[in-house]
């Protein structure tokens, strides 16, 4: 008799907890009530209107209240779109470029308020993970990553991620009727039908988005082809010779996702494809980064142009301008291109980089600023005429 009693008190007490950490997990859900603060600091232009349409470099100030609803997350970037309309950027032949990773903090939408008010990184991660343990253990046999917890966690929250995405971007494309490449986020096996990015079961990819003015995802995908060595413990690589080239109202236009626009195998594939114009969405942390010594090439074997003594011999700032964008971009024949870089306060991570647009040879710097910047480059040319060669851009 008093084993069973025990019993039905063990048992009483295990639902107890079961029920109290339920309670616990579901409870602090809503989203944070503090305004919105695009923290601007700086808008540039170069080039003066010729009629040919422009780059619109958007750098956003971010922080984890942003991603905590959808409706927060498209409040802030319209901040900045609308912001750009006001400055005269916003016309029938813009290209809008977004910095990579902007989305992948969507991974913490809906959750806790405390994910949100976490000092570190990894504590929000492990607020993340516990308030979604069940849901989490059931994800972890499928993460076949070295890092599998971040992976399970990212295949964990795939749907809902690439949703919000969607909704997000298409709603900002159709409203303000320009063509956006909607910097980056991890998603598993992703994938456009009928214009709407949806992602699946399996390997979480790098990827990129383009849509249109009508607000449609255009195919295909862009998934970074030379992950960083941090990244490919979790995220597989894209073929190179994969990487798409989109026709839209400014111009043919190449996408290459951070890493990808220091390796000159990127530029043949765009040239092969007639290249006009190349966009390059970028993340680069720590706070200070942009000014410490450059350390070389992540992920994958370096060119055989890199001088030896240019690692740890350059900053990375210098790097960036010597060995991606502005030092490669005449290997692809495009007129033009721009490179922007997320901003924030994300945890501890930190961030860093300085916009750059590139034309006509000369390189245009925007100033780097503790803040959300804008850039825009009116381009002097119309595109040229070129033979169709595996174009993007099907509806």
């Amino acid at each position: 008799m008093r084993v069973r009693k025990s019993r039905h008190y063990l048992l009483g007490i295990l639902l107890m907890l079961v029920v109290g950490f339920a309670v616990w997990s579901r409870r602090g859900r809503q989203p944070p009530k503090e305004p919105i603060d695009l923290h601007l600091l700086e808008i540039r232009c170069f080039n003066e209107d010729a009629g040919n349409g422009n780059l619109l470099g958007i750098q956003p100030y971010m922080v984890p209240a942003d991603y905590a609803s959808e409706e927060r997350f498209y409040r802030k970037l319209d901040g900045y779109f609308a912001e750009a309309r006001k400055s005269g950027f916003i016309a029938d032949k813009t290209v809008v470029v977004l910095p990579e990773y902007l989305s992948v903090w969507l991974v913490v939408a809906g959750e806790k308020q405390s994910v949100y008010r976490a000092r570190t990184i990894n504590d929000a991660t492990a607020i993340l993970i516990v308030s979604n343990l069940l849901s989490f253990l059931r994800w972890l046999p499928f993460a076949k990553a070295l890092e599998r917890a971040k992976c399970a966690l990212f295949q964990m929250k795939a749907k809902s991620m690439a949703a919000i995405y969607q909704r997000a971007f298409s709603r900002l494309a159709s409203e303000y009727r320009v063509t956006i490449v909607a910097g980056s986020l991890f998603l598993a096996n992703p994938r456009v039908t009928d214009g709407v990015l949806v992602a699946g079961r399996g390997p979480l990819y790098n990827v990129s988005v383009v849509y249109g003015p009508d607000g449609r995802a255009l195919t295909p995908l862009v998934r970074k082809a030379f992950p960083t060595e941090e990244e490919l413990r979790y995220v597989s690589a894209g073929p190179v010779e994969e990487i798409p080239v989109f026709q839209t109202p400014a111009g043919r236009l190449g996408v290459l996702i951070c890493a990808d626009s220091w390796y000159p195998q990127a530029y043949r594939v765009l040239k092969e494809k007639g290249v006009d114009i190349i966009a390059v969405p970028s993340f680069l942390y720590p706070e200070g980064g942009w000014e410490e010594k450059w350390r070389g090439y992540s992920g994958a074997r370096p060119p055989d142009d890199v001088g030896s003594g240019d690692v740890q011999g350059m900053k990375e700032g210098e790097a960036w301008t010597k060995y991606a964008l502005p030092g490669r971009i005449s290997e692809s024949g495009a007129r033009a291109g721009i490179n922007v870089f997320l901003r924030g306060d994300l945890w501890d991570l930190g961030s860093d980089g300085q916009a750059i647009a590139v034309t006509g040879g000369r390189t245009c710097r925007c100033p780097r600023v503790d803040g959300a910047a804008i850039i825009n480059l009116w381009l002097n040319a119309a595109p040229a005429a070129r033979q169709k060669q595996d174009v993007g851009g099907e509806r």
